[in-house]
């Protein structure tokens, strides 16, 4: 009876353990068994392979010898002769194992610990895979927690089945955690480690408050109103674009509640984090606008090539647009994704009379003109000599004051004057080494050849290596700022589609590729590539 009593101690221990930690009862019967075989080992040989059964249902241990089958046994305690083998299972052949029963035995003091160390290491393992299993698909969810502990200004959250961490960085600043507080926050991240899974969580993320939106807006969480961008100044000031795809529901109002009640409740959540609601529209310049609220926008001026936009407001507008510290114009930019410039109307007046003037004077000095004739140029949006060397003679000629005679002076000046620039920086680009074969591209000019030859860009080949970056530049986007790096031709109106062709036609003449590498379709991607895409949007 005793021998009873104890298997049923032993499955009464794995149920009560696997209801703890809320793993596979199998999955402790494994360990115990491991712990046994390593105390069993310890008895009769570390060499010894022994193998330890626990009987799910009577709980009753069984301890077997595994004896290899060989020719010639060397080592009696871990091999058997096959002839000795035959004699024990007649299709016994070599690489065969004969298992031996071993007795019951007794654990020792230090047999004992040692399974003991082993069950709970295994325990542990099986714990840790469970939360991660459970919870590297809960990222992107808000979840509930009780304050375990706070470390370092590090909260440790108890969510029931698992522990989150919530680091200082990913706190409300000034926002206080004790022991016993209930706390919600946001899945951003479960990670394998050493020390088991760590699930990370966050209070300051923009998804965060998306979440909390959707859990208070039920037009949000049916799919009727969409929240299109996100930008937070986390326990200051927020700004969350919203757009309706239902015209006979207003975003705002739907998102702000009666009498404001479900943006209290995200309020309330985040510590009094002050939140703009605004209209999202598929217009940059209108959504900028409304973006820059509580602030009266006057004027816009877009240049959609480099994301950036140029903002006028009234003199008495300009800190409201700006906001402290920046805070308006910086959450203004993350929400829309383009770099604002703000500006006052004086500013703004200053800086178009400056251009004038300089337009003015380039002209007075291009066409040996007097300074009334370069004004009336300049003010009728003539911004370079270029463009009055090959507009049509009409253009010029209907100008007020001006005939056709005029006109074609005027022109004949013009060109004289890109020949002769032309001419000097030919010279030049001839001085850097600069090969002639560059001309060949579609619109190189002697300008842009100087500037190549001055970054030691001498060849076809050494053209043909360059990317689109190189040549116009590219921007970078870090922390809602935006840093723009200037490329070859930045100063030179050239488009990135322009750079592109011309760097094609470079490879084309280089022998890189020929036209019918061009006029070849581009192959299709396979469908596991299409599934993976698919599934990394998701």
């Amino acid at each position: 009876m005793a021998v009873s009593a104890n298997r049923l101690e032993l499955l009464q221990i794995a149920d009560a353990v696997a209801r703890e930690k809320v793993i596979d009862r199998e999955i402790v019967l494994a360990a115990m068994a491991d712990a046994i075989q390593k105390a069993a080992r310890s008895r009769y040989g570390s060499e010894t392979n022994i193998r330890a059964d626990i009987n799910s249902k009577t709980g009753e241990i069984r301890l077997q010898r595994l004896l290899e089958v060989v020719d010639h046994a060397e080592d009696y305690s871990t091999q058997i002769p096959l002839a000795l083998a035959r004699d024990r299972n007649p299709d016994a052949k070599i690489g065969d194992f004969i298992a031996d029963p071993l007795p019951p035995m007794d654990f020792g003091r230090i047999a004992a610990q040692s399974a003991k160390q082993v069950i709970v290491q295994k325990v542990r393992e099986a714990e840790r895979d469970r939360q991660f299993d459970e919870f590297k698909d809960r990222v992107g969810e808000i979840v509930n927690g009780t304050v375990k502990r706070v470390e370092y200004g590090n909260v440790i959250v108890d969510l029931g089945r698992g522990e989150g961490i919530i680091r200082r960085d990913e706190m409300i600043p000034r926002e206080n955690m004790r022991y016993g507080d209930r706390v919600r926050a946001y899945v951003y991240d479960v990670r394998r480690e050493q020390r088991g899974p760590q699930i990370f969580l966050s209070r300051t993320h923009p998804q965060f408050m998306v979440k909390l939106f959707t859990m208070e807006v039920p037009e949000i969480y049916d799919g009727i109103i969409q929240i299109k961008s996100v930008a937070r100044d986390p326990g200051s000031r927020a700004k969350i674009a919203v757009i309706s795809n239902d015209s006979s529901i207003d975003p705002v109002g739907a998102c702000v509640g009666m009498r404001g009640s479900r943006v209290q409740a995200v309020v309330g959540e985040l510590q009094g984090e002050k939140i703009d609601i605004i209209p999202w529209s598929a217009d940059p310049a209108s959504f900028i606008v409304n973006a820059l609220q509580p602030a009266e926008v006057s004027k816009v001026v877009l240049d959609e090539d480099a994301e950036r936009i140029e903002v006028v407001v009234p003199d008495e507008q300009l800190s409201l647009a700006i906001g402290r510290r920046g805070q308006n114009v910086r959450l203004a930019s993350q929400l829309t994704g383009w770099d604002i410039d703000i500006m006052t109307e004086q500013e703004e007046s200053e800086r178009r009379q400056k251009e004038f003037n300089e337009r003015t004077a380039l002209f007075m000095e291009a066409l040996d003109v007097d300074e009334m004739i370069g004004q009336v140029l300049a003010s009728e949006g003539f911004a370079q000599v270029e463009e009055l060397a090959y507009v049509d003679l009409d253009e010029i000629s209907s100008i007020e004051g001006f005939d056709e005679d005029t006109a074609t002076e005027i022109q004949t000046r013009a060109r004289d004057y890109l020949e002769r620039i032309e001419a000097e920086n030919d010279a030049k680009r001839k001085e850097l080494g600069v090969s002639d074969e560059l001309r060949q591209i579609n619109g190189m000019t002697a300008q842009m050849m100087v500037a190549l030859g001055e970054d030691g860009i001498k060849t076809i080949e050494d053209f043909a290596g360059c990317a689109a970056d190189d040549l116009v530049g590219w921007t970078e986007r870090k922390d809602g700022e935006t840093k723009k790096f200037e490329g070859l031709f930045s100063k030179f109106d050239v488009s990135r589609t322009e750079a592109e062709n011309m760097i094609v036609q470079a490879r084309l003449l280089a022998g890189w590729i020929t036209e019918e590498d061009l006029a070849q379709p581009e192959s299709e991607p396979e469908p596991e590539t299409e599934e993976a895409d698919a599934a990394e949007q998701e």
